[in-house]
């Protein structure tokens, strides 16, 4: 397929395993096109027009020809400028009439003004946890504070730089953030309101069950419980994986009230951590890499109803179809 039917394909599959459901997604975009609509002429010419049909400003194609055929994808959890030149290294090794050459390199997460704009996806985490039972003044409260603080973090930050090495290497560059980080949450979260687990441990042993969790295990960094005891109740289980980042680190105590029990989430940091263990909280860190695997597999493995493609995974990833 095309790179740019690669692109919406991803878009596309984002949105329908949204976890905050369809029309909150379609009221997002329209959002978008009203905010678009009161703005200056100058003020117009600086917007994102591609958040009118894609609401996840950390996915982009960040560099290639729209129209290119995509076939052999080298895919990974974090693709900056070694990858880059290993996927060049790779290229130019393949003998004429060899392999296919290399596409694609494709990031899970963000570059260049993906990841820019990696802020903006953190809005979802407002909708996500009003349907966590949080008051929605609540968390647009808690939210905004947090997200302003990431902004101002990614203000200095380099973000060309590894799209500078693609275009000079002519290497079509991608990153698919949030609809990979979507899959699994949603994925995820049926598991749990399927298996119905009692305890905390019942739920890492579900997620022990998982080849990627299983993988990451034997590397060290597979899920692991870090608060509350193995026979602790569960309570709600909320699974707490897409939103761009760490959300803030005041919810906890709202979180607690809404009766959420059990925490699943990615990795948290010492700060996050020491505040949600005041709550008395399971809290579950399923494992960064891994769950990040585990979207990209889950949104590969719709793409590839559509077409097969070839996949070199490598920066973390390991392509797991099912």
């Amino acid at each position: 397929m095309k790179l740019k039917e690669l692109y919406e394909l991803i878009i596309k599959k984002g949105m329908e395993f949204d976890p905050r459901g369809r029309e909150v997604v379609r009221k997002a975009l329209a959002k978008a096109r009203k905010e678009y609509s009161k703005l200056s002429k100058t003020e117009k010419k600086e917007f994102d027009s591609e958040a009118f049909v894609n609401p996840y400003a950390d996915t982009r194609i960040l560099y290639g020809d729209l129209n290119k055929e995509i076939k052999k994808i080298m895919i990974g959890i974090d693709m900056e400028v070694g990858e880059l030149l290993l996927a060049d290294r790779l290229n130019a090794k393949s003998a004429p009439g060899g392999r296919e050459k290399i596409d694609l390199v494709m990031a899970h997460h963000p570059e260049g003004r993906a990841l820019a704009g990696l802020y903006q996806v953190m809005h979802l985490q407002t909708d996500i946890l009003n349907k966590a039972g949080v008051s929605l003044k609540a968390a647009e409260s808690l939210m905004k504070e947090r997200i302003e603080e990431v902004e101002r973090t990614l203000l200095p930050a380099n973000h060309g730089r590894s799209v500078d090495v693609a275009r000079l290497l002519g290497m079509p560059f991608m990153c698919c953030h949030t609809p990979g980080d979507n899959c699994v949450t949603t994925y995820l979260t049926k598991l749990m309101e399927q298996k119905k687990p009692k305890t905390a441990w019942d739920v890492v042993s579900i997620l022990k069950e998982i080849p990627e969790y299983r993988e990451a295990l034997t590397q060290k960094a597979g899920p692991r419980l870090i608060c509350g005891e193995r026979a602790a109740k569960t309570g709600k289980v909320f699974v707490d994986m897409t939103g761009g980042t760490e959300g803030s680190k005041n919810v906890f105590a709202r979180l607690s009230q809404a009766g959420i029990g059990t925490l699943v989430c990615m990795h948290l940091s010492e700060e996050h951590f020491k505040r949600a263990k005041t709550e008395f909280i399971n809290i579950i860190i399923a494992g960064h890499i891994a769950s990040d695997t585990l979207g990209l597999n889950l949104l590969l493995d719709e793409i590839e109803k559509k077409e097969k493609l070839n996949i070199i995974s490598c920066s973390g990833f390991k392509r797991v179809s099912r």
